[in-house]
């Protein structure tokens, strides 16, 4: 365990190795494709020259008895080897997590230190990620394993960047601020305190190689925590190159392991270690086996089936239909955030709306990325879906419906046009097609319909009734109809107004879920301090005594 002096030590060290990179930054510019911490390049991973990722525990990376092979997204060559820990190899996962103190690696009044650390960490972190060559090594590493438009994967580096500049100098100590309320008399005082957990753990998914789980784990390292990482094995080499540049950050290598693993083993972890608190990202069955599991020890961001609702007042209808063409396709539809369901109003659904929709999503080509693999859902999966929810009365295809043409993306994989329904509101909320229609698909695939302006109880009675509440959008400058719509919805982040959308996890905002006290968020001071700390109270009493105090009759 660190101790007072070992914290001063290695915080004198970080200073003196930050003011040697700063200087050597300027005298010897690197090559562009090759940042010093790399292991890889991008442009280099193929079937031929497949790309490797290790495991870190107890301070070293290492390998493991078995490789799996990740086939690539693209033609389904087998372009990485993950060295996976079984069941058997877990030893070392979990002695590391127990020797963690409950009280963590530090807190407000062990080895505050580390606070100051670890804003120097941050703040090393942001101006390497801020070189054009490191952010488009980011963004092609991204773009390799979970195949998005080039801007939408710098989209991501960047926002982990600001994220990384905002928690700079004296940022992850104002995390921790602590509060003191005067007590009954002279001596006493009570103080609440932001306290780690301790050993925790991060498991997060594919969609976002790099933001969820760096923003994460900085936040769970910011309050003092030592938490063992886990990412999807198809995208978990971003975050093992993230991880080794934060080490030449200064990070010591022990205070972050990083593991990859199936589901199981990870699970079978997770209750022999008992770590104090989980954050898990991903799909809501395995955060309900989860919270079952951790006996409630967890904090969930799992999927949305996020909605849209377009109010009476119709304007900028190029501007409306390009968001919602973003929202629900962008990324192939891989957001927890895209826009599954849109309620337009009868005033928008005599509009240019729906036209100019199609248009843009027929514009998306798998050359750039603008549409591609879906990692989780076959084609044959999301085609039998739509043509379920083609039987119930009154529904059609708008557009989509198909599977992408002349590509080699391997069947393991989806790979479908945009496609949206039209499902009259009717029948949507009929109790036997209302599962049917709310079903996530995690593709680019929405559910449109239209009401009219007496039956916005009824599409708010849909919103209540969806199972999770990430985001929501209510695209609308009608000041009652906003304050209708918010006033009796409860989606965690909802944007408001004629420019609203239902994606984007910026840095500037709490992203996340509502209505559930396990919710968690990610990216802000409210976000950090909620999921990766607790309150702690400790009421100083020192006296004096009162004169000729004497011992009071028992009570």
């Amino acid at each position: 365990m660190l101790t007072f002096r070992a914290c001063r030590e290695m915080r004198a060290k970080l200073q003196s190795s930050t003011l040697r990179w700063f200087a050597s930054s300027f005298n010897h510019p690197r090559s562009f494709h090759s940042p010093a911490f790399a292991t890889v390049t991008a442009e280099n991973i193929s079937g031929s020259q497949p790309a490797q990722v290790h495991n870190l525990v107890q301070g070293k990376w290492v390998g493991s008895s078995k490789w799996t092979t990740i086939p690539d997204p693209l033609n389904g060559e087998p372009f990485i080897k993950v060295a996976e820990v079984n069941e058997m190899e877990l030893k070392p996962f979990v002695e590391s997590l127990v020797k963690c103190p409950k009280y963590g690696l530090h807190n407000p009044l062990r080895c505050p230190e580390r606070y100051l650390l670890f804003g120097d960490i941050s703040a090393k972190a942001a101006h390497i990620l801020a070189q054009p060559e490191v952010s488009s090594f980011f963004a092609k590493l991204i773009q390799r394993v979970s195949p998005k438009s080039y801007n939408q994967a710098l989209a991501e580096v960047i926002v982990s960047q600001k994220f990384l500049e905002n928690f700079s100098g004296d940022q992850v100590r104002f995390l921790a601020r602590s509060f003191a309320v005067p007590g009954n008399h002279l001596g006493q005082q009570s103080n609440g305190l932001c306290w780690p957990f301790g050993p925790v753990a991060i498991v997060t998914p594919f969609n976002f190689p790099l933001e969820i789980p760096l923003l994460q784990l900085m936040g769970a390292l910011y309050m003092g925590n030592k938490p063992t990482l886990k990412v999807d094995s198809k995208v978990s080499i971003v975050m093992e190159q993230m991880l080794r540049l934060l080490h030449e950050c200064g990070l010591h290598v022990g205070d972050v392991d990083f593991i990859n693993s199936d589901g199981n083993t990870m699970n079978k972890l997770l209750k022999d270690a008992n770590p104090r608190m989980t954050l898990f990202t991903g799909s809501s069955r395995v955060a309900e086996k989860l919270a079952v599991d951790l006996k409630g020890r967890i904090k969930l961001e799992d999927a949305g089936f996020d909605w849209k609702i377009l109010g009476p007042d119709v304007q900028e209808v190029d501007y409306v239909a390009w968001v919602c063409d973003q929202d629900a396709y962008a990324c192939s539809g891989q957001k927890c955030s895209a826009q599954s369901f849109l309620f337009m109003h009868e005033n928008w659904a005599s509009s240019d709306l729906i036209r100019k929709l199609k248009y843009l999503a027929s514009s998306r080509k798998l050359e750039d990325l603008t549409v591609g693999p879906v990692l989780t859902v076959t084609t044959a999966s999301m085609l039998e879906h739509v043509n379920e929810l083609l039987k119930i009365p009154g529904s059609r295809l708008l557009f989509g419906g198909e599977p992408l043409e002349n590509h080699s993306i391997p069947l393991v994989y989806g790979a479908i046009k945009p496609t949206a329904l039209f499902i009259p509101l009717e029948e949507i909320v009929k109790d036997n097609n209302f599962e049917l229609v709310t079903k996530e698909i995690f593709g680019p695939f929405q559910i449109v319909t239209d009401y009219r302006h007496n039956q916005l109880p009824m599409v708010l009675d849909c919103c209540e009734r969806i199972h999770a509440h990430l985001t929501a959008a209510v695209v609308s400058n009608d000041i009652l109809f906003l304050q209708e719509v918010l006033g009796k919805s409860v989606n965690g982040t909802t944007y408001a107004g004629i420019r609203a959308r239902t994606t984007g996890a910026p840095q500037n905002h709490w992203f996340g879920p509502a209505g559930d006290p396990r919710g968690a968020g990610i990216g802000t001071p409210e976000a950090i301090k909620l999921v990766w700390s607790c309150h702690r109270e400790i009421i100083y009493d020192v006296g004096p005594l009162p004169q000729h105090w004497e011992t009071p009759p028992a009570t």
